[in-house]
């Protein structure tokens, strides 16, 4: 992978040598398969049934996320029934957390937005994990949720519901770096013009639904 000067130049400076040398070899890996099972539709002993090969096939749990699951290799989802059923869902890890977040800070039913909810794994997540009686706003049909409401819409236009959301889940747009290890194409459109846009852009964002945020409530903002 030849990463942008401008990245690089970047990157060692605010981490350090030691640590951008980390970060460069990570991002020459290929990155960890992980999945979330949907309770709803699919037991943990279903798990075997993703593979012809279960018997040396090794599903690891997610440390932080009660239903992740690591995968030894990549399957081949889009032709597994019980993906489209929405049996699963294909997640990183690392952005199953939002889980902790929930189970620390809600107790009782709330009304969440997931404000860029697309396609929808941190809504599947946070759904299973909302308090019975909670509602969610969020972009998901598959999961199979009643409580959820979808939507359409561009944050500004929620400013008709001030102070209505108990925890507005914000999984804003970033410049890549996260899909560098999935996408040649991401490397490729980096740019410090594309991180600025970026920022600006998720500055735009928050400004439009912090009024939507009861006093008290909880912002969750996220970014890969």
């Amino acid at each position: 992978m030849n990463l942008p000067a401008s990245f690089i130049d970047y990157t060692r400076a605010l981490l350090g040598n030691e640590e951008y040398e980390k970060l460069a070899a990570a991002l020459q890996q290929e990155p960890p398969v992980s999945i979330r099972i949907n309770k709803l539709r699919m037991k943990e002993e279903g798990l075997s049934s993703l593979t012809d090969s279960s018997a040396r096939f090794s599903f690891n749990k997610v440390p932080w996320a009660s239903d992740g699951y690591y995968l030894d290799e990549r399957l081949t989802f889009t032709f597994d029934p019980l993906f489209h059923a929405g049996c699963y869902y294909v997640q990183e890890a690392s952005s199953m957390f939002v889980e902790q977040v929930l189970r620390q800070y809600v107790e009782s039913p709330v009304v969440m937005l997931d404000l860029c909810a697309a396609p929808g794994g941190k809504s599947t997540h946070a759904r299973s994990v909302l308090p019975e009686g909670s509602l969610l706003v969020e972009n998901l049909t598959k999961w199979g949720h009643p409580d959820v409401v979808v939507t359409n819409n561009d944050p500004a236009d929620f400013s008709a519901l001030p102070s209505f959301f108990d925890v507005i889940l914000t999984d804003v747009p970033c410049s890549g770096e996260g899909m560098f290890r999935k996408d040649p194409v991401a490397v490729e459109e980096w740019s410090p013009e594309n991180v600025e846009i970026c920022w600006q852009r998720q500055r735009r964002i928050i400004a439009d639904i912090w009024p939507c945020l009861k006093p008290g409530g909880i912002l969750i903002y996220s970014t890969c």
